[in-house]
């Protein structure tokens, strides 16, 4: 009986062992760009540069004498494009050092508030009560 069941078991694995896939997976690996490296981390910078000066406190008591949530403006800054970080962070760089902090935090504070009046007036946001909202 043995006999009988173990030709037709081993053709059975036989068979499913022919079915196996034994390909190996290789790794693809590329060189990148000097260039490329450099631009990510540009990106980078500019990002956490313009969130530090959002998350200074003078800064957020400026935005909140202009009406502007800190929280929002923070939302608003991850959302940016990398060239409208880039914009922000190279005006930041061009402001001498020690020199005007006042007007850089005023001029901040401006760019945030026009950036969130076009939003409003554009129908995307709802921050400010005193833009008209037509549907």
């Amino acid at each position: 009986m043995l006999q009988r069941i173990i030709k037709p078991v081993s053709f059975f694995l036989a068979f499913s062992f022919l079915l196996l896939d034994f390909s190996v997976q290789t790794a693809q690996a590329k060189m990148i760009d000097t260039n490329t490296v450099i631009a990510v981390q540009k990106e980078d910078a500019s990002r956490e540069r313009v969130t530090a000066f959002l998350g200074r406190e003078d800064v957020q008591k400026v935005m909140v004498q202009h009406g502007v949530d800190a929280g929002e403006a923070q939302k608003r800054v991850a959302s940016l494009s990398d060239a409208e970080l880039a914009k922000i962070s190279q005006a930041m760089e061009q402001l001498p050092a020690g020199g005007d902090g006042i007007g850089a935090i005023i001029g901040a504070a401006v760019f945030i508030f026009v950036v969130l009046l076009i939003t409003d007036l554009l129908g995307l946001t709802h921050v400010f009560s005193f833009v008209n909202h037509r549907r």
